[in-house]
Formats: C-alpha cells, sequence, structure tokens
C-alpha cells in the first residue's frame, strides 16, 4: 500500500465540509473510527468530493467491544454502510483491549480482507510484543501500527519495528495536543525554518519516516498542516527535537 505521507486524523470533526475541503486541498488519507461517531460525516464528505474514490485512502478502527471472532464482520460491515463505502484501505484494531483475542480476532480480520471489504489489517496503540504476536498468528506485519507520536512523546520500540519489518508507523496527536508551542528545540526549529511549531513538528514526523495525521477543519489550519511537507530538515533539527527530554503522553492506556 502507498500510503499518502500526511493524512487528515477526523476525530472531533462533524461537519461533511471540512472533509471535503481536505480532498479538494489534497489529502489523501483520511482516518476516521467507530468511537469517533462521525464515520458518516466522512463518508458524506467523500461523497461531495468530485476526485475519484481510487485515489483516497480511507482508514477506519473497530472499537474494543466490537473485536469478538464472531463480532468482527458485521462490525465491519456497520462501518462501511456509514460510511457510504464497499471497502476500506485501511481497518484498525483501535486498542488491544476489551475483546480483542489475537488467535480469534485476527483471523476473523484476515477474512474480511480476503472478502474484500478491507484492503489491509491495521493496528493501533500495539506494543512491540503485541506487534510481534500479530505476526505469529497472521505471519505477517501489520498493513500499519498507529500510535501517539510527538515531541513529547517517542514511542522508538515502535518506530524501530516498524522500520525493520517495513510497514508504517502512522502518528496520531501528532502536535502534542497544541503543546508544540511551549517546547523550546521545536520553537528553534520553527524559528530556523520560518515556519510555525506546529508545521516544524509535522515536518519532523516526515523526516523520521512517520505518517502524521493531524486534525484540522477551517481551511486555514489544513493548508497550514499540508505545508509541513514541503518543510526540509536538516539531521541537525531532527536530533534537535529527538532529544527532547520532556515527557507527556496524552493518551495512556
Amino acid at each position: 500500500m502507498d500510503l499518502p505521507r500526511l493524512g487528515l486524523g477526523t476525530m472531533g470533526i462533524d461537519d461533511p465540509a471540512a472533509i471535503e475541503t481536505a480532498i479538494d486541498l489534497g489529502y489523501r488519507h483520511l482516518d476516521t473510527a467507530q468511537i469517533y461517531d462521525n464515520e458518516a460525516v466522512v463518508g458524506e464528505g467523500i461523497e461531495r468530493s468530485p476526485i475519484d474514490r481510487e485515489e483516497l485512502t480511507v482508514a477506519t478502527k473497530l472499537w474494543v467491544d466490537r473485536l469478538g471472532a464472531d463480532a468482527v464482520s458485521e462490525s465491519v460491515e456497520a462501518s462501511l454502510e456509514r460510511l457510504g463505502l464497499d471497502r476500506v484501505e485501511l481497518l484498525y484494531v483501535h486498542r488491544p483491549r476489551g475483546e480483542y483475542d489475537p488467535e480469534g480476532t485476527l483471523p476473523a480480520l484476515a477474512e474480511v480482507r480476503e472478502d474484500g471489504l478491507v484492503g489491509g489489517v491495521a493496528v493501533s496503540n500495539f506494543e512491540v510484543s503485541q506487534l510481534e504476536r500479530f505476526r505469529d498468528v497472521l505471519g505477517r506485519s501489520p498493513a500499519a501500527n498507529q500510535v501517539e507520536y510527538h515531541p513529547l512523546f517517542q514511542p522508538e520500540d515502535r518506530l524501530e519495528h516498524a522500520r525493520e519489518h517495513g510497514y508504517p508507523l502512522v502518528a496520531y496527536s501528532p502536535l502534542s495536543g497544541g503543546r508544540v508551542g511551549d517546547v523550546e528545540a521545536v520553537v528553534a526549529v520553527a524559528e530556523k525554518h520560518d515556519v510555525s511549531p506546529e508545521q516544524a513538528s509535522l515536518a519532523w514526523l516526515l523526516a523520521k519516516g512517520i505518517y502524521p495525521i493531524p486534525k484540522a477543519s477551517s481551511r486555514a489550519h489544513l493548508e497550514a498542516n499540508r505545508a509541513a511537507l514541503d518543510i526540509a530538515l536538516d539531521a541537525e533539527d531532527v536530533a534537535r527535537i529527538d532529544g527532547v527530554e520532556r515527557e507527556e503522553e496524552l493518551y495512556p492506556e
């Protein structure tokens, strides 16, 4: 799968116009989830857009109470109905808890993939040991692992595992919940390149080969985030943000 380098996180977005605007501005990776309660909003935004469906990578996530082996297929079909789509490119296990059971859940997910309902089985918030269990059960790596990753929380073990096994690491909350403007290293890099701290944070993730999915709903913020694709950080810039010692995890288990 050729995953677009920067996507749109949609948690909290309740207006399909924001989705339509994002697509118009060039966003081709749209990330939603059952628990966000906005799959229908995302689907309506896609329907409004003149862009061919084949150009979009759409991802959703099964919530923890829909991960039982006998619930997966029906749950996926319900998500597709809300989205108004016949398939999604990425289907995530949102968190490895609740009804999640590797030996039951993962084969059920592989089956809906074989049925053509999803392009790839992905995971979110998985530790390395859980990623290895995935590989043991299905005999392959996940299509992606989506984790919290930003200057104030840098789970390097997940990045190393993704690099070693050749799958994308997708970063949610890449702007530290709005805190990147308070991080000295990020501000310094931003000033060097005459960009915002938010853009510097996204450029840092992109330079590390991570796929950020910042949430934005206004045209101005959508455009500003997309502009990070054109910011080239050097090794010194990346190392400076890598070296941030302050740690603030926004969504601990």
